[in-house]
């Protein structure tokens, strides 16, 4: 036979027949689909399938420990010394700590009056509470109207402070420093922090404080978000989902086993002192409260999560904001841990065991991992094995052990299990965003930094729907509804499942174009509440 070489396969000129471009194409895919394509992909299905099981087993770990924590660990009242709050016959209201609340603000003029009404709320003596309204607003209308509120409160008697900055350096992890260094701080031994979404009930401070107060070696008391808009669309019910089961299995284990996880950010209680033994708040990261909580924790200082003192919030319920906010949460623990691996690994203040913990389970496989293999596998490498058929996925690592991973997942929220199966598909879409954020911070690329506020409606859309609507335009901009990349990935799942629906032998079809529907919808910005301009 003669021997044929590439060049036998490509014409100096490509004619101008349809069937003669398809020809030529059809015989370069032959040519390097053997000797590149399929080892390529063949190695590719076996990194995903080794990220599955890691998954997997980090899934089944947090799954166990939460059962035999629900069976037979002790309520945290008692794990730790608690006692309540009570005035003293001789010193009074002396007997209580001085509490300071921040509540971090930049052009929150839908929910302002919420989180500053509640914490006014709070049940604790007047003179052992000092309220914090940090305003970063860049808007001067919303400023003054923030401005008059604390003023409104401070003539009840209540302790608010309304502070503003010449620049908004360092974001958030910036304003919370600067609010610390005031005089009026000094002689505080916790602060309490609430983004300007959360309203906590009155009687936070006095079911979280006496934890800190009786237990000096623990730092940190988080507490559990609920959500006030779950309902408003299914976007807030998919958020609900993935953040439940983060509560309730996630946060609850890490307390339990390791008295180490990451703080929230929001409706949560510090000791100070561990604040500033830990190096304060940094703005290296667009996670300042997690790099927080890493720090302090290799200080040696214990966090305690409670699960039943839980503060109401707001999820984003626009896809443009939701997707902002996943991008930071993605893209600041990857960077987070770039810089801190080696920090955690040299520690000499926690155990083998727990820096075991923080680099392999907190980081590596919830913040990275999790986020890869769900793109990789379900939306690239599966697919492609569709069209290379010389290469197989086995059924264990293609339905078994997601269906597994999945029913773990949904143990958070029992009341949307009917949503589980949109759920997936939706989070799929969403890896793809978290992936890419992941990348970023892993290699500190251009978007690394990036602080877009979540924005919030708060009842400000109920109460518009409620009026009688006036005639409005609608108006947006392109990139904000049209999401070229989803568009993407919907065409070239749609052509894989047509590939499998004529000639596959799997039924991925099934998956695929379920996969493309969800796409398609996200790519043309179908999801969420739409607010008309």
């Amino acid at each position: 036979m003669a021997e044929v070489s590439a060049k036998s396969f490509i014409p100096e000129s490509f004619p101008g027949s349809t069937s003669d471009i398809a020809g030529q194409i059809g015989l370069l895919w032959e040519l390097i689909k053997a000797p590149l394509i399929v080892p390529l992909l063949r190695i590719s299905v076996y990194i995903c399938l080794a990220m599955s099981i890691m998954v997997f087993i980090e899934r089944l770990y947090m799954g166990v420990v939460i059962i035999l924590v629900k069976l037979f660990m002790k309520k945290p009242e008692k794990r730790y010394k608690w006692e309540p709050m009570r005035d003293d016959l001789e010193i009074g209201n002396a007997a209580f700590p001085l509490v300071l609340v921040q509540i971090p603000m930049f052009n929150e003029k839908e929910v302002y009056k919420i989180s500053i009404g509640a914490a006014c709320n709070l049940s604790w003596p007047a003179d052992r509470l000092i309220i914090q309204v940090l305003d970063d607003s860049t808007d001067f209308v919303i400023k003054d109207m923030v401005e008059k509120e604390c003023i409104r409160w401070a003539s009840k008697g209540i302790n608010i402070r309304y502070q503003i900055r010449e620049t908004r350096g360092g974001y958030k992890a910036g304003a919370l420093k600067e609010g610390l260094k005031r005089d009026y701080v000094k002689d505080c031994e916790y602060v309490v922090i609430f983004d300007a979404d959360f309203r906590p009930e009155p009687d936070f401070l006095q079911r979280a404080v006496p934890f800190l107060v009786h237990n000096p070696n623990i730092a940190l008391v988080q507490a559990r978000w609920r959500f006030v808009n779950s309902d408003e669309c299914l976007l807030t019910r998919m958020q609900e989902m993935s953040l439940d089961y983060h509560f309730t299995v996630e946060q609850e284990v890490g307390s339990s086993t390791h008295a180490f996880f990451g703080f929230n950010g929001t409706g949560g209680i510090w000791r100070i002192a561990a604040i500033n033994e830990a190096g304060g708040w940094k703005d290296r990261t667009t996670v300042e409260d997690m790099d927080l909580a890493v720090r302090a924790g290799l200080k040696g200082w214990k966090f305690l999560y409670l699960g039943d003192l839980q503060v109401k919030s707001e999820l984003p319920s626009t896809f443009k904001a939701f997707r902002y906010q996943q991008h930071r949460w993605s893209c600041g623990p990857a960077n987070l841990f770039r810089k801190m691996v080696m920090e955690i690994a040299k520690n000499k203040k926690v155990s083998l065991w727990e820096k075991f913990y923080v680099i392999y389970s907190f980081f590596f496989v919830r913040k990275i991992i999790a986020h890869m293999f769900t793109f990789f596998f379900y939306c690239v490498v599966l697919p492609l094995t569709i069209l290379v058929p010389e290469v197989n996925v086995p059924k264990w690592g293609a339905i078994y052990i997601p269906c597994i991973i999945t029913t773990l997942n949904s143990v958070g929220t029992p009341r949307s299990f009917h949503l589980l199966f949109y759920w997936i598909l939706f989070e799929n879409v969403m890896s793809f965003h978290r992936t890419k954020a992941t990348i970023i911070g892993l290699l500190e690329a251009k978007r690394a930094n990036e602080w877009v506020v979540t924005e919030k409606l708060g009842d400000g859309l109920k109460n518009k729907s409620d009026n009688k609507p006036a005639p409005k335009k609608f108006r947006f901009k392109l990139g904000d509804r049209i999401l070229i990349h989803e568009l993407g990935f919907a065409a070239f799942l749609f052509i894989c499942g047509c590939y499998d629906f004529l000639y596959g032998k799997n039924n991925y079809f099934i998956y695929l174009f379920l996969q493309v529907i969800t796409f398609t919808i996200a790519g043309f910005g179908y999801v969420g509440t739409i607010v008309l301009s």
